[in-house]
Parts: structure tokens; sequence; C-alpha cells
């Protein structure tokens, strides 16, 4: 069975939120689309207390039951089967969705017989790149849809070499168009 997992499509992480990727609203609507293709869709979220070590290192940004860690309004989260928190401690950063503390999510995932997870959401440098990277070390196959993610690029070509790195681990890098 194929799973889509939607990372961290949050207020904060689009444009006017507080640790925004650059037109990362625009995956919205390619992620609604692909909803749309799967019989299983499951998200992350990061959900960091107030205080964390996690803010050394960047802005505060989805700060549990705040308006900036909810899932964009555009976002179609009827959809979304189950949410799986992150970074929820003040000692973690939580990049991975499959570091979810809430529930476990490989354990989800292969209850539910899914054997190809694919990811989309934000950001590709960062936490896309641990969830799918994490994804096929568990045994998925696994994809990432390249025009259904936006990266940070903290420094320049980031989200290439993140791309790479996933290419190399295994992961195919599709475009939403093969499967829409």
């Amino acid at each position: 069975m194929k799973a889509l997992l939607v990372v961290d499509v949050q207020n904060d992480f689009c444009p006017g939120g507080s640790l925004a990727v650059p037109e990362g609203d625009k995956v919205v609507p390619v992620i609604n689309k692909l909803m749309e293709k799967f019989p299983l869709v499951v998200a992350s979220k990061d959900w960091h207390p107030s205080q964390t070590v996690h803010f050394q290192k960047w802005p505060v940004h989805c700060v549990h039951n705040r308006h900036g860690a909810e899932f964009h309004p555009a976002l179609d989260s009827i959809k979304i089967k189950q949410v799986f928190l992150k970074g929820t401690g003040d000692k973690d950063d939580g990049y991975s969705a499959f570091e979810a503390t809430n529930l476990d999510l490989e354990t989800f995932l292969k209850e539910k017989g899914v054997t190809e997870l694919y990811v989309a959401g934000l950001a590709t440098d960062y936490c896309v790149r641990a969830s799918a990277l994490d994804s096929v070390k568990k045994g998925f196959k696994t994809y990432v849809v390249e025009d259904a993610i936006a990266a940070v690029n903290v420094h320049a070509g980031d989200d290439t070499r993140a791309l790479e790195e996933m290419r190399k681990a295994g992961i195919e890098v599709v475009l939403s168009a093969s499967m829409i």
C-alpha cells in the first residue's frame, strides 16, 4: 500500500510565519491534489514547547497550541488520517516525522500495510530530508515529490545537496504530474 506523508505544512513555515520557507505556501495546492491519489494520508507537525534548546538554533516557531503551529489554512487537512507531533521536548530538534512522540510513525504505517511512502512538505533541506532518509532506513520504498517541497536554503544550494543525498540513499525523486 502507498501512503503520503505531509511534512510540517504549518503557518510558521509559510510566508508571514516566524521561520518562513520562501514560497512555502506554493506546495499546498500540489499537496491537496496529491492527497486524492492516496488511500492513506498522514502528516507531521513541529510541536515545540515555548522553551527549548531548539530555539537556540532557530527563531521561535511552531509552539504547540499556537497559530504558527497549525496547518496552513489552505491545506485540505480533513484528508489527513493521523498527525504525528515532533520536537515536543526541550532537548530535541524533531526534524524527522519518525521522531514523533505522540505515536510511532513506523509502527503505524506498517500496521496499515504501507510499503511505499511518498513525502511532501517543508522544508526540503531539513524535515523533508530527515523524514525521507529515516523512511528508507526503516525499509519503506521512499519517494520525494519534488514539486511538492520547498527549501529554507540557509546556505545557497542546500536544497540541491539535500536532494542529492536523498537520491544516494535510494530515494526516488518524482514529480506530481506523474501521479496526478
